[in-house]
């Protein structure tokens, strides 16, 4: 196969769900047959997730020093405190996402789940598209880094709700 036919092969793969190979599902996005909160179509979260985050976030949600904060064993601890989920809302990448209100709530709510479930708080409400199309209208600029700091000191001094 040459280069071409294959690079295509691979972008139809992750452009078109019934062309995804189910084990690339299953490693990136843990058991498809398990739905988050909030997320009805796990799968086409994950391919939101896929085309929209992962290219700064990496695909095991770690991030880099370059690019965008790590979200793996932290992103849920934001529900912890005052001002953390609106936060996440807001951040930059976030809130100027091309997708629209609804997806956007999925794969919030789909991305807290599979990089940080064992923070999520015991009444933690999914994110809907009515919250986050006002929340997004405001997006964070500079702001945003110091504010992640802020909060995350708050949720390790507080610890779990």
């Amino acid at each position: 196969m040459s280069g071409r036919i294959r690079r295509g092969a691979v972008l139809g793969a992750v452009l078109g769900a019934a062309a995804l190979p189910a084990s690339w599902a299953i490693r990136a996005a843990g058991p498809v047959a398990s739905s988050p909160a909030g997320v009805a179509n796990p799968q086409l979260a994950w391919q939101n997730w896929t085309l929209n985050c992962q290219g700064c976030h990496r695909l095991d949600g770690t991030g880099s020093d370059t690019t965008a904060p790590s979200l793996a064993g932290t992103v849920a601890k934001f529900l912890w405190v005052p001002g953390g989920r609106e936060y996440l809302v807001r951040v930059p990448g976030v809130a100027t996402s091309p997708l629209s209100d609804a997806d956007l709530a999925e794969v919030m709510n789909w991305m807290l789940w599979r990089f940080d479930k064992e923070h999520l708080p015991s009444d933690f409400r999914p994110f809907t598209a009515g919250e986050i199309g006002p929340l997004r209208s405001r997006p964070l600029r500079l702001e945003a880094s110091g504010m992640r700091s802020e909060l995350l000191s708050k949720a390790a001094a507080s610890g779990p709700p």
